[in-house]
């Protein structure tokens, strides 16, 4: 479900990161002989590069690790290409659209401890897209959060309200 763009953004520039993205996937995709097709969209400020298939599970990796990878280089590849800093997104598999929605209820429910303890709660690290869902999902019930550590031990830590 893709967002309303921001009216100050550049829809043909994020289609333009899409369209080189998505030429960059398919040829790892031969090169690895895997089976794939590629969707692209634009969601909110940024490209959103999907990759569907039924063997792509070696590219997710475990906890998302390859992926991780992956968007990177895809990210590389696009700033090479455009002179221009990448916040594309690359999913495969859906792997990132379930994982929203489970990080999204961790959100939610790390929420509801801080409303009841009234006690700061740290969480578990997280990659910066999983904290940027949990962060989206402690903001929509009314509470501050914060990310702090190093990477890749960042982790959210949820605020009570003041």
């Amino acid at each position: 479900m893709a967002e309303a763009p921001d009216p100050g953004v550049d829809i043909e520039a994020l289609e333009n990161e899409g369209d080189i993205a998505a030429d960059y996937i398919e040829g790892l995709l031969d090169i690895a002989d895997f089976d794939g097709d590629i969707d692209m969209d634009v969601e909110g400020d940024r490209a959103l590069v999907s990759v569907v298939g039924a063997t792509l599970d070696e590219l997710i990796g475990d906890n998302g690790e390859v992926l991780e990878a992956l968007q990177e280089l895809t990210r590389l590849a696009v700033h090479r290409a455009t002179g221009e800093r990448s916040r594309l997104m690359l999913d495969i598999g859906g792997y990132r659209e379930g994982r929203r929605k489970v990080l999204a209820e961790v959100g939610a429910e790390a929420a509801a401890k801080v409303k009841k303890t009234g006690e700061v709660y740290p969480l578990e690290p997280m990659t910066p897209f999983e904290r940027k869902v949990v962060h989206d999902a402690v903001a929509q019930a009314g509470l501050r959060s914060e990310s702090e550590g190093e990477e890749p031990h960042r982790y959210v830590v949820v605020h009570p309200a003041e």
